[in-house]
């Protein structure tokens, strides 16, 4: 059974404003991961996109990374995502985890469902309700990290998308706290110092954290709403 998201009962009120490219001056991780795998985005159809809103307060989040971290950036992983996407992603998730835990994904077990549990604390089901859009299908929410100047990607301690406690954003400040020597604390808190300061950088321009993962922003989607305490969203499912 699919986990029940806190956000899904806000409200939505459409403001009809257009899904926008990427700009130039935010870097795109290519080839891009999902299309990669063979995800169905349909011809001419580009993940690399955003409601305009939200790419001007990445644009902001990126001035005010730079303003601390002068050689450092953004690196968007992922960002607008159609519904068939998200249920391919769901079922590729599920599988690579049951692979991982030796057990099929085709045959009803515990343990299967065990983990089609743990998979959905980070992946949202693709529901073609209108009211209970999953994040990215709206355009509103962003999977990213910090990439130095370089285009070196920085290490913030779990790949994004990783399946596990790992990826919560305050995991490593948890684990400096309860490391066995300095050398283990000082690992955890550079991965959490990173994490923070990403937080920090899309916190104020009004992003909004999913709880469980430390890459995923959204500006305007029920989750938003939902950790903001704003009564309702202004993006709903782009069907444009």
């Amino acid at each position: 059974m699919a986990t029940v998201r806190p956000w899904s009962s806000i409200p939505i009120a459409e403001v009809a404003e257009p899904l926008v490219d990427l700009p130039s001056a935010l870097w795109r991780m290519e080839p891009h991961p999902y299309a990669a795998l063979g995800a169905p985005y349909g011809e001419g159809a580009s993940p690399f996109r955003l409601r305009q809103g939200v790419v001007e307060r990445l644009l902001q989040a990126q001035v005010s990374l730079q303003q601390q971290q002068p050689h450092w950036r953004l690196a968007i992983f992922d960002a607008w995502r159609p519904l068939a996407v998200q249920r391919f992603m769901v079922e590729h998730a599920t599988a690579e985890e049951c692979a991982a835990r030796g057990i099929s994904p085709l045959l009803p077990s515990r343990e299967r469902d065990a983990v089609v549990a743990e998979v959905g604390r980070f992946w949202a089901p693709p529901s073609e309700d209108p009211a209970t859009p999953p994040p990215h299908s709206t355009g509103a929410a962003v999977d990213l990290t910090l990439a130095d100047q370089h285009a070196g990607l920085l290490d913030l301690g779990s790949p994004i998308d990783a399946i596990g406690a790992v990826s919560e954003p305050d995991h490593y400040r948890q684990v400096a706290d309860q490391a066995p020597d300095a050398s283990e604390r000082d690992r955890a808190l550079a991965f959490d110092g990173r994490r923070r300061l990403l937080r920090q950088v899309m916190e104020a321009v009004g992003f909004a954290q999913h709880p469980n993962e430390w890459w995923h922003f959204s500006w305007g989607d029920q989750l938003w709403a939902w950790r903001t305490g704003v009564g309702q969203a202004c993006y709903g499912r782009w069907q444009g």
